[in-house]
């Protein structure tokens, strides 16, 4: 058992400011048992969307739920969007107050009419699987490897965590996606999602990806949505304001969770991670996912222009332009790429993410850092 106690100080802080609070991130992340460990100690109602029997009670869902005071959870909420309108209104009361904590594995755009409904009234909290400040850095390698999921994480064996992983890509493939209402083939998404993991932390061009696919860029556009909105990868866009440069404008994409990589590029075991192609690119993935557990992606991106300089991560945050470069080598240097970020983009700092455990002075305002540390100082 892994306590999550920041996370839970979050959303019972956003429960007291707002009427309603939404947890949303990927199935199996543990939405469930934070919502249920919260119930449990205010003493809210639970209702499980994907229960027949709490589905036929919300048969008349604005009478049941007027009826309830305090908290009430609602899991699964994307599969009941026409309950957003009535959770405005509830929301809107003055007698009879009660707060919402309502739980979604899928992004609010492909809630229909999420954000119209409840504008003003919600608040979003984003819930990922485990982190590294959450299990330990002397668990890193390990949380590298098997992903955040907990069952994942949390299996006996290596090979007990990869057949998880591996069967539920094959559930989310085949039961998820159809439950959310979205029709596509699963074959198809399989497909894109495995060149995804080959391709991870590489640039996106739709018309690559559906001539290798025999889709056309529109068909797998929409799938690379569907991917994004259910949390599964993670589209990362590119910075640019300086339109005198030659500026890579298409977004990376990277999968979220470094375990399900793994489990797609059939990785099971930290020997085998180590010697593989794509081990320097599961390392900026994972990074990156941790950086932004930390910092929030709203002002994240990635800079690169068609000479060749790049940067991994470009924060903005406070008025501070912050930039992460990802190195998966235990001797980190100063490249002309850096010193380029730091001029162009006027970095009031660089981080150098690698593997190691000192942290020490590159240049100016370049650090090396291991990851712990830069997740300790943001």
């Amino acid at each position: 058992m892994i306590l999550r106690p920041q996370l839970l100080e979050l959303v019972q802080k956003s429960l007291k400011r707002s009427r309603i609070v939404a947890l949303l991130g990927p199935r199996q992340v543990g939405k469930t048992t934070l919502a249920r460990e919260i119930a449990a100690k205010k003493g809210g109602v639970i209702f499980d969307l994907e229960d027949l029997t709490d589905q036929a009670r919300l048969s008349l869902p604005k009478q049941t739920l007027e009826a309830f005071q305090g908290l009430i959870v609602l899991d699964e909420i994307q599969l009941r969007p026409d309950l957003l309108p009535i959770l405005r209104v509830l929301a809107d009361r003055t007698k009879n107050p009660a707060r919402f904590l309502i739980l979604g594995s899928a992004s609010p755009e492909l809630i229909r009419n999420a954000s119209e409904s409840l504008a003003g009234r919600i608040e979003f909290i984003d819930v990922s699987g485990f982190q590294l400040e959450e299990v330990g850095v002397k668990h890193q390698s390990k949380l590298w490897l098997r992903g955040g999921f907990p069952l994942s994480w949390l299996a006996k064996k290596d090979a007990d965590s990869l057949a998880w992983r591996l069967g539920f890509i094959r559930t989310f493939l085949e039961r998820d996606v159809r439950a959310f209402g979205l029709e596509t083939s699963p074959a198809s998404l399989r497909r894109l999602w495995q060149m995804l993991a080959h391709n991870h932390g590489g640039i996106w061009n739709a018309s690559e990806f559906g001539r290798s696919l025999g889709e056309s860029y529109k068909t797998t556009r929409r799938h690379l949505d569907i991917l994004s909105g259910l949390f599964m990868v993670r589209i990362l866009p590119p910075w640019f304001e300086n339109v005198g440069k030659r500026i890579v404008r298409q977004p990376k994409v990277y999968i979220r969770d470094s375990g399900l990589l793994h489990a797609l590029l059939d990785i099971g075991t930290s020997n085998i991670l180590n010697g593989h192609p794509k081990c320097g690119a599961s390392w900026e993935g994972f990074c990156i996912e941790q950086l932004l557990s930390i910092v929030g992606d709203r002002n994240a991106y990635f800079w690169s222009t068609h000479a060749g300089a790049e940067l991994d991560l470009f924060v903005i945050n406070d008025g501070k332009r912050y930039g992460f470069e990802i190195k998966h080598t235990e001797t980190p240097r100063v490249t002309k790429s850096m010193i380029m970020a730091m001029e162009t983009l006027r970095l009031d700092r660089l981080d150098v993410i690698y593997p190691g455990k000192e942290t020490f002075l590159l240049g100016e305002k370049i650090v090396a850092k291991p990851l712990q540390v830069a997740l300790e100082e943001n």
